[in-house]
């Protein structure tokens, strides 16, 4: 049985180091293409990705000596997950290595965006000085929504502990999960009660696109818009109708639909003009797939996939 590793992107290095104390042959080659992972990836025990590539059934059917696919990072929609099981592959993921840091940004973003600290410091530093125009709002006393009670939306309401907000939160695929920080609850109480939403669920057939017209204009209120889960996850067409109408007070999205499967780059030759008017409005707050991006989550990454494998191999001696 071959005892190779192909890390297909790059890892903290401690993650390399560990897996070669036990045993591990581990190769990373910075120049292969999707065609030359297809060609190599029978040779290998083990994968660990974050999104340079898709693991669809085409380069997974090629795989007959994987036994575990290791992603660095929360979301999963990079690997056929449903063709992975068949072949026995053992699929693991870390979203315990940038809960922390998704939960600080949502909180830094939403202060952001409801205190106009983007817009004034572009002011400030081109000669504006307005602070009437620049009042903000305070989370006290809102109704914070969480949608998506996993690693990163109880991470979000455990940094919202002390704003003296009244968080609730919907999940559907979990129940008893009320506790200190949030308030289990239906998605229709959201509707009724919210001043802030917040989205931590992962992208798949069903959330995409979920927050579009229907879901926007659910809510009895209008509302502040939060995304750091997956871009495809909110309609950018229906949300740019939903901020000129001002049901949509604001947003603070750190993922847009219009990012490459890697998050690297956007699609830059197919941009829409729903793109440019959030880059042009004040009541919007972007930032570039950063969200659990900090230099503590790299090591974080490794450290529990680390822990993961040396579990699943344990299970098989």
């Amino acid at each position: 049985m071959t005892n190779r590793i192909l890390f297909i992107d790059t890892a903290h290095p401690i993650l390399k180091d560990e897996l070669e104390k036990m045993g591990f042959q581990c190769d990373y080659f910075g120049n292969y293409k999707r065609v030359d992972f297809i060609n190599c990836i029978n040779e290998y025990f083990g994968v660990i990705i974050r999104s340079k590539i898709t693991l669809d059934k085409e380069i997974l059917s090629k795989a007959e000596n994987l036994k575990f696919i290791g992603r660095l990072g929360a979301g999963m929609e990079s690997i056929d997950l449903e063709y992975a099981t068949e072949k026995g592959i053992k699929c693991l993921s870390t979203p315990e290595g940038n809960r922390n840091g998704v939960g600080e940004q949502a909180i830094g973003m939403l202060i952001s965006l409801m205190n106009n600290v983007v817009t004034a410091n572009n002011q400030i530093k081109n000669g504006i000085w307005l602070r009437e125009e620049n009042r903000g709002i305070e989370i006290s006393g809102k109704t914070i929504g969480i949608i998506g009670y996993g690693n990163m939306g109880s991470s979000f309401a455990k940094k919202l502990a002390g704003f003296d907000a009244n968080v609730i939160a919907y999940d559907k695929y979990k129940t008893n999960y009320s506790d200190a920080y949030v308030k289990e609850t239906s998605l229709e109480e959201l509707f009724e009660k919210c001043d802030i939403v917040s989205i931590h669920v992962p992208l798949t057939e069903e959330t995409r696109y979920m927050v579009s017209e229907k879901f926007i204009y659910s809510f009895k209120k209008p509302f502040y818009l939060v995304n750091t889960a997956r871009g495809p996850v909110v309609n950018t067409i229906d949300l740019v109708e939903a901020l000129k109408c001002k049901k949509i007070l604001g947003a603070a999205l750190d993922v847009i639909e219009y990012e490459e499967t890697s998050f690297e780059v956007i699609k830059g030759d197919s941009l829409p003009s729903a793109y440019q008017y959030l880059c042009d409005s004040c009541n919007v707050v972007l930032t570039p797939h950063i969200a659990g991006w900090t230099h503590e989550s790299l090591r974080k990454h490794a450290e529990v996939m680390i822990e993961k494998i040396k579990s699943e191999l344990s299970k098989k001696v």
